[in-house]
């Protein structure tokens, strides 16, 4: 490649593009330290004029960071980035930048809410569903052992063929909530392996092609009643929220599916390929949830109401939003405190949780 080749350009546009490119090779080879370096030396030579290619790479420098364990640093610049965006592009990437970083320090609730974020800003991209519907998962995988012990002492009622919500002819992750009736501590690694998912990379989330946008998890209330485990009674707390987030699981994929199907009208070749290989895969993890026919029809209406032609094609147009620092803060906000009321709120008061 001509930019890996020892040039004496004298060229400043030349000498850039060529420091740029070699810390991208690099940054794909995970040669992290090296890719640090060209980054490094390539902002110090760009002028203050030149913002798109500098947040390119600050955007890198981060990444890099980030791989090498220096991830306040990371966030540092991630952080300047998020509070110099003018766009919803810039906005978007940021989200991308910060969920890798979150990913790489295994912060489930942060991850999430970015993803969240994402999908506000982006309510039509499939990948930021699946990415969601993995992170709830991850939500069930972290449950402390002592969640999983107490649970064999409750008389489980919503456990039983009686259940308006499961069917009696359950999938494996209803079988795994069955067990967690009458199973101890070691029974946990079951459940961990019932819930595999994939780790997630930093290529699941590179920032113009997936559009990711996140939206707003509230993890936070979860662990504040896991807090108030010991004060509260755990049958009136241990299933609820078990359910609620398996519920949100369920109905983040069934999201990811139907806009799946509505994408494949418009691809070709291996993109074609891929969707319908996701789709298959989602499929398959919607039936291990169990859930009857009537509460999965419900979950579909809901997951769906807002997939009309006319939005999707607004869209799919890709419009970059200009806005100021504050005003994209003041839509992501009210992003994260909407998110579940405007996404679940029907789910929660129509299944029995």
């Amino acid at each position: 490649m001509w930019f890996c080749e020892e040039r004496n350009s004298e060229d400043d546009v030349e000498i850039l593009t060529t420091k740029k490119f070699r810390g991208d090779l690099a940054y794909r080879r995970q040669e992290f330290q090296r890719a640090l370096y060209e980054y490094t030396s390539c902002l110090l030579l760009l002028p203050s004029s030149n913002i798109a290619m500098r947040r390119d790479v600050q955007e890198g420098q981060a990444r890099c960071l980030a791989h090498l364990g220096k991830h306040k640093e990371a966030l540092d610049i991630a952080e300047k980035l998020r509070n110099g965006a003018t766009n919803t592009d810039h906005l978007t990437s940021v989200l991308n930048l910060q969920f890798t970083i979150y990913c790489l320090l295994k912060n489930i609730e942060k991850k999430t809410s970015c993803l969240q974020q994402l999908i506000s800003l982006h309510p039509f991209n499939p990948w930021n569903w699946k990415l969601l519907a993995e992170a709830y998962i991850s939500v069930l995988q972290t449950l402390p052992p002592s969640f999983i012990s107490e649970m064999k002492l409750v008389q489980c009622k919503d456990c039983t063929a009686k259940d308006k919500v499961f069917q009696a002819s359950p999938g494996p992750f209803r079988k795994e909530m069955n067990h967690q009736c009458h199973q101890t501590h070691s029974g946990r690694d079951d459940f961990r392996s019932t819930f595999s998912t994939k780790t997630i990379g930093d290529n699941s989330v590179s920032s113009s092609n997936s559009q990711m946008v996140e939206g707003s998890l509230h993890i936070s209330e979860e662990c504040a009643k896991r807090d108030k485990m010991k004060h509260t009674p755990f049958e009136s707390w241990g299933q609820e929220v078990f359910k609620e987030v398996w519920i949100k699981a369920c109905a983040s994929f069934v999201r990811t599916r139907l806009l799946l199907q509505i994408t494949q009208l418009q691809q070709s070749s291996f993109a074609l390929e891929k969707n319908l290989k996701i789709q298959q895969e989602t499929e398959d993890t919607v039936k291990g949830f169990g859930l009857n026919e009537e509460s999965l029809l419900l979950i579909t209406e809901v997951m769906g109401e807002d997939l009309i032609p006319e939005k999707l094609k607004e869209d799919a147009q890709g419009e970059i939003k200009c806005l100021g620092p504050s005003a994209l803060t003041s839509l992501v906000t009210a992003s994260v405190t909407e998110f579940e009321h405007k996404w679940f709120r029907k789910l929660k008061d129509s299944l029995s949780f």
